[in-house]
């Protein structure tokens, strides 16, 4: 049999697993477990099928990532996003523009701080997001602000993600 043959059945497989409502990690990997076995024999695959697993969930950059967020909750039990927004604030106070310039500086600063946009996101949600709109801002403008500066949390890098995917 063809690999392509061998693929083609791979995804009809990987289909049928997911209509039978097999959820869809274990129908990814029973159909790669398959794949894989059929073009390579099943000791191979058996190896290989407890051998990436571990590989891949023992990466540096993935141990990291629950250690971040650790540390953007810590920061925000300890009122530091708060802190950090108020003061901002009052940098950029009388400018216009003040509150949003206040979000972003301490975006980016607690960003820095912790390194995970998704705590970043999270944080500010509760933080900005109800004072900007206590002080009239769009729910929309204000949530916008937010998830972007938390999504490109430095300043520079923002700039950067502007310019890339400006239309």
């Amino acid at each position: 049999m063809s690999v392509a043959m061998i693929g083609t059945l791979g995804v009809a497989l990987l289909l049928v697993l997911i209509f039978l409502r097999v959820p869809i990690a274990v129908a990814l990997a029973a159909s790669g477990l398959v794949g894989y076995a059929a073009i390579d024999g099943w000791s191979p695959a058996l190896r290989m099928f407890g051998l990436v697993p571990y590989q891949l969930a023992s990466a540096y950059s993935l141990s990291v990532i629950p250690l971040f967020i650790l540390m953007g909750a810590v920061a925000a039990r300890g009122k530091m996003a708060t802190e950090l927004f108020q003061a901002c604030n009052a940098v950029f106070s009388g400018i216009r523009g003040a509150l949003t310039n206040a979000t972003i500086g301490a975006c980016a600063l607690f960003g820095a701080i912790c390194g995970s946009s998704i705590a970043t996101a999270a944080t500010f949600s509760r933080v900005a997001i109800p004072e900007m709109r206590r002080h009239g801002y769009d729910s929309a403008f204000a949530a916008g602000a937010v998830g972007r500066h938390a999504r490109c949390p430095y300043p520079t890098v923002g700039v950067d993600c502007d310019l890339c995917h400006r239309r």
